[in-house]
């Protein structure tokens, strides 16, 4: 811990984390930049612990591999803010802390009496960030939002899939709620810096949905620009064109030997692009196999004027040839040959990934009641002179209860006992 405090970029903060999975990720990427973070569980544990994959598949709520994942970096105590001897411990850990992060239901932590206003009143420089699917205000602010929803009401979900299904759920599970927990560490560091300027505490209020609305940045600007919205188009990059030609689908993700290679035709104008097609088709004429490509001038090829039908011609001879090697292969040529390709990596890829190894990006984390360590996603940058990194695992239930109740706030044995019989802790 004394690491932490000293030689981190957030080590001097406390953070109060009450926050269900639509916030986990903020508090445990606050922690991985040194932050003191507490989370606080009712007795008896999260509902989070229940999600799974578990560990070796033995559901248990200490053996959740998902709150192993987004809980890192913090300590752990239990308590229930909805009894009155509950808000006034809670009263007490504001006291010292910098930060609250919580995901209720808005109103409801006015109605406990610890609104922003009320913490204030114990801790005026306290930071309160509340992160729920649809904010503090507006017609959907009571809303629930489960994570496909919010990627539905961002408009991205539209954008996913194939052209001849409904859309599709944006990649794993929980992405909407990670990407609300990051823009709300982002905006509790902005306040944290805020009140070391000014003394100001304030209450960041975070929703998920314009969050995701965020990342749909694209979408936006082609309606803006073009009055068209980006359409599900599976591997193909697809844009608007004026009649009588119609939209284009442009190819971006290829099958090969063992799985699939991201490339791109353009040319033309596009110096980087064209290049690396020139490169491609010289390797394809090598192999003799460039078919209509062999005499084919890149710098004349313009995806914004040529028929869909043509299109497709020039693209069968790298379709055939992606699939005679593997991703390794394609990869190793693109490298040597100045080619813009990258293989579309896996999970068991990205774990051999050797710019990753030599970044030593992948860590290894002792889980001593498990008898076991663990591989977990390191740092998100290398920062020099105050590191970035996983600290300690996620807590157990009620691991820290008597190391911040009895050392720090210094109960005695027999209140937290009296504590713990009422299911106060």
């Amino acid at each position: 811990m004394d690491a932490q405090k000293t030689e981190s970029l957030l080590g001097p903060y406390r953070i109060l984390d009450l926050t269900d999975e639509k916030g986990f990720i903020c508090g445990e990427t606050l922690g991985s930049l040194g932050a003191d973070v507490i989370k606080i569980e009712k007795p008896g544990g999260d509902p989070g612990r229940r999600i799974g994959p578990f560990y070796r598949d033995i559901p248990h709520p200490e053996k959740s591999l998902y709150w192993f994942a987004t809980n890192l970096n913090k300590r752990g105590i239990t308590l229930d803010i909805e009894t009155e001897d509950g808000k006034a411990i809670f009263k007490r850990l504001v006291r010292s802390a910098h930060v609250v992060l919580e995901s209720y239901p808005p109103g409801l932590m006015e109605g406990l009496g610890l609104s922003y206003g009320a913490l204030c009143e114990v801790n005026p420089s306290i930071i309160v960030t509340s992160i729920t699917p649809f904010g503090q205000t507006g017609p959907y602010s009571r809303f629930k939002g489960a994570d496909i929803v919010l990627w539905a009401m961002s408009g991205e979900l539209y954008a996913s899939g194939d052209p001849d299904r409904p859309p599709t759920q944006v990649s794993a599970p929980h992405q909407a709620y990670f990407n609300g927990s990051l823009q709300a560490a982002q905006a509790t560091i902005a306040a944290l810096y805020h009140c070391e300027i000014t003394g100001e505490g304030q209450h960041v209020d975070v929703a998920i949905q314009q969050a995701v609305t965020h990342v749909a940045m694209k979408g936006i600007e082609d309606w803006y620009t073009d009055r068209v919205n980006v359409m599900r188009r599976g591997p193909f990059f697809s844009r608007p064109r004026p009649a009588p030609l119609g939209p284009i689908n442009l190819r971006l993700i290829w099958p090969c030997k063992d799985g699939h290679v991201c490339f791109r035709m353009a040319g033309g104008v596009d110096v980087a692009s064209r290049i690396s097609l020139q490169n491609m088709t010289a390797v394809l004429v090598r192999e003799g196999v460039a078919g209509p490509l062999e005499d084919y001038d890149w710098g004349q090829y313009d995806w914004q004027t040529i028929p869909q039908e043509e299109q497709e011609r020039l693209e069968e001879p790298f379709l055939n040839y992606f699939v005679t090697k593997t991703k390794a292969e394609l990869y190793d040529e693109a490298v040597k040959g100045g080619i813009i390709l990258a293989p579309v990596g896996t999970v068991s890829d990205l774990l051999e990934n050797p710019q990753l190894a030599a970044r030593e990006y992948w860590e290894q984390v002792e889980h001593p009641e498990l008898n076991d360590r663990i591989t977990y996603p390191g740092a998100f940058a290398k920062v020099s002179e105050a590191p970035i990194r996983i600290w300690r695992r996620a807590p157990l239930i009620g691991e820290h209860n008597e190391e911040i109740y009895g050392k720090e706030l210094g109960l005695s044995r027999a209140q937290w006992v009296l504590l713990k019989q009422a299911s106060v802790i």
